[in-house]
């Protein structure tokens, strides 16, 4: 039966395109939904600064009157101009698994692109780097995070089959909470806050507002992942949105600071527990017991999990076992609060400096995804 591609026109088709996902992978152990109004909100233009600079369009594929697929279709401006390139991202993928949908999706992105002046099409990125990014290629019997993409093992092979190569790979690690830190490894910590004249600093929830210290950490991760693959400076209103959305949620306990002599933030590591397990009991929606399943994760039996959400040092102080002092700092908390093991968020496989903050612990890189490319192709006398 031949596929038909639709462009989504309507809030109604967008609860679809959102609901497709949830359809189809509402029997898998491992897949973690995300919260369905969170979902909308960032497809719509109104409620999602990244608009600021995105622009994007939502594709749904057909077979007769059933949806086999979804893609969304995404220009990141600021991102193109930062890296001087001109590409449409992929988002938000997912389909049967028949080549002839998988095709029809990338191809409606890579018009979509080419009529927009784009050279390559590029995915799976989100709107920026504060979105799930990457197509998983190992570890599809490992249980998904909140922050990441899953996917079935077939995804990455149409991908090949449609001609998409490796653009870049990013690997993630399970770690071990050690019962205690190796005395070689506070040893170190101790010299370096010595050396450098840093301290660590608790945040107090007062101080979010009063002191600014949610401008201070974002500012500070713009900075330290400037430099990393298709990134794009946050912009205010982003800023002020992840600010009000996550920092109350955050335990402060599990929130690690280092600054400088004058007060300067130079470091910073966030985790939270894990909720992958609780946002399988919501289903996608905090109504009616979805809320529950989430608070109990927070603050009252939490996992035996947690994700490390964050982890930035500003340029200067990289490569100086400052962030070693995120650690120093948390982990005997993680241990105070019964946690056994962490996930660390996705990290490039380029990136040493962040893989060789593990050596401390006892880790095993259990998943690794992937952004695929293509080149668009010219039509004769272009």
């Amino acid at each position: 039966m031949t596929i038909t591609i639709k462009k989504v026109t309507t809030k109604k088709e967008l609860k679809k395109f959102i609901r497709f996902n949830y359809e189809l992978y509402k029997d898998n152990p491992y897949s973690v939904p995300d919260l369905y109004d969170d979902m909308l909100n960032t497809f719509n233009p109104k409620k999602n600064p990244a608009f600021e600079f995105c622009e994007a369009e939502y594709f749904l594929a057909y077979k007769g009157e059933e949806i086999v697929g979804r893609v969304a279709a995404i220009i990141n401006h600021r991102a193109n101009d930062t890296w001087n390139k001109k590409e449409v991202r992929f988002g938000w993928l997912d389909f049967i698994d028949e080549e002839e949908v998988s095709s029809a999706l990338l191809k409606a992105v890579e018009q979509w692109g080419k009529e927009k002046g784009m050279e390559a099409i590029v995915g799976p990125l989100g709107f920026t780097d504060m979105d799930a990014e990457g197509m998983l290629v190992e570890g599809f019997d490992q249980l998904s995070t909140m922050a990441t993409i899953y996917n079935y093992s077939y995804y990455p092979e149409h991908m090949e089959q449609l001609g998409f190569e490796k653009e870049a790979d990013w690997v993630e690690y399970k770690l071990s909470v050690p019962h205690q830190l190796p005395d070689k490894f506070v040893r170190i910590s101790e010299i370096i806050l010595q050396k450098y004249n840093l301290k660590i600093k608790k945040l107090k929830r007062s101080e979010i507002k009063k002191q600014n210290y949610g401008q201070k950490i974002f500012d500070l991760i713009n900075e330290a992942y400037a430099p990393l693959y298709g990134y794009s400076q946050m912009t205010q209103g982003q800023i002020n949105q992840y600010i009000k959305m996550y920092l109350p949620l955050i335990d402060l306990r599990m929130v690690s600071l280092v600054e400088d002599a004058e007060g300067n933030l130079v470091a910073v590591g966030i985790a939270m527990p894990s909720l992958s397990k609780a946002l399988q009991k919501a289903k996608g929606k905090m109504l009616p017991f979805g809320w529950y399943h989430l608070l109990k994760a927070l603050f009252i039996k939490r996992p035996r999990v947690l994700d490390l959400l964050l982890v930035g040092v500003k340029p200067e102080y990289q490569s100086k076992g400052v962030n070693a002092l995120l650690f120093y700092d948390l982990v005997p908390i993680f241990q105070q609060m019964g946690f056994e093991y962490g996930e660390s968020n996705p990290e490039l496989e380029l990136n040493k400096k962040v893989q060789a903050q593990w050596s401390a612990f006892e880790s095993v890189q259990h998943k690794r995804r992937r952004a695929y490319k293509k080149m668009i192709k010219k039509t004769e006398g272009e």
